[in-house]
């Protein structure tokens, strides 16, 4: 899967970008932070740390799994409308808004709460309260429709797991066997990749011919707080951006961002996968592209970087463009 390309980045690493946590004036806590830019050709732009550096992309994966539940004609079929794509694409907060959403999508199925193998979360009484459930529900949705088995929906060799990969496989030109693949915390399949493949896939989200990546945009965008929830950072940004920037978060410091008709695809990789790092950097290289107004940026830099009172997180480092 390394191109002697991707070997010459890997030998020519920028610095990488660190956050420090500092209480007063004394630093605390470093995070080390990897992140690249490239284009819709797969070409890197931009560069902070390794854009080679291999790690599972975890929940960022969402929308381009979310790619069968549309191509194969089940949300038209049940009649999903952007809510529900929007909900199969996101890590969502458990409210009654969000189950809402995943319950119909199995309710319009004939498929039963009880296939649902995402668990229930701590404290909750339901499987449709977990992050993943709308994932989950559309995954069981698909499998209905198509006549595959249900309760081995997730297995890596069933048939829905199979062509989420080779969807996913031709997105990156690569070939299916060559993708490591685990499973998640909720037991749905992920992949690791390196992080420019992860930049490049969200290059193709916002400037691609397919017509299943263009629904799956327009329902996000349309409809932010079904892809995380109030106070949650991919909310709270693409409420901010006007439906210009796509922002989708995964566990162990993986944050990935676009921009509606740019062509252009961010992929961020936290080596301790602290959440906080993960979106101070994030809001960083959006103030270095200018992709988001100087209001929308302070009231998101005032969440994210003062911790608490007397702590705050300070972002050392910047994207540079790639040596040519």
């Amino acid at each position: 899967m390394k191109s002697s390309n991707t070997q010459r980045i890997a030998r020519n690493n920028n610095q990488c970008i660190e956050v420090i946590l500092k209480r007063g004036e004394i630093p605390e806590s470093i995070h080390r932070v990897h992140a690249v830019i490239s284009d819709s050709k797969g070409r890197i732009l931009m560069k902070a740390g390794n854009a080679a550096y291999e790690t599972f992309i975890r929940s960022a994966l969402k929308p381009f799994q979310a790619l069968t539940f549309i191509s194969s004609g089940t949300a038209e079929k049940i009649n999903s409308d952007d809510k529900g794509i929007a909900i199969s694409c996101g890590s969502h907060s458990g409210t009654a808004v969000h189950s809402r959403e995943a319950f119909k999508i199995l309710w319009n199925s004939e498929v039963e709460v009880e296939q649902l193998k995402c668990p229930i979360p701590k404290g909750g009484r339901s499987r449709l309260e977990h992050n993943c459930s709308g994932k989950h529900a559309a995954f069981l949705a698909t499998c209905k429709k198509m006549g595959w088995p249900q309760d081995t929906y997730l297995e890596n060799k069933h048939p829905l797991q199979i062509e989420i990969i080779r969807r996913i496989s031709e997105l990156l030109s690569i070939q299916s066997d060559e993708l490591i693949i685990e499973k998640d915390d909720c037991g749905a399949p992920t992949i690791s990749m390196q992080l420019s493949q992860m930049s490049f896939l969200y290059a193709q989200l916002t400037h691609s011919k397919n017509a299943e990546l263009e629904q799956i945009i327009r329902a996000m965008v349309s409809q932010p707080l079904l892809i995380g929830g109030k106070g949650k950072f991919d909310t709270e940004l693409m409420q901010r951006a006007h439906g210009q920037i796509v922002s989708k978060g995964g566990a162990e410091g993986i944050q990935c961002l676009c921009k509606i008709g740019e062509g252009l695809g961010i992929a961020i990789k936290v080596e301790d996968g602290s959440k906080r790092a993960k979106h101070a950097v994030a809001l960083s290289i959006l103030r270095q592209l200018d992709w988001l107004t100087p209001i929308g940026l302070e009231e998101l830099e005032d969440q994210v970087l003062n911790v608490a009172s007397n702590i705050k997180l300070e972002v050392n480092g910047q994207m540079k463009f790639q040596e040519s």
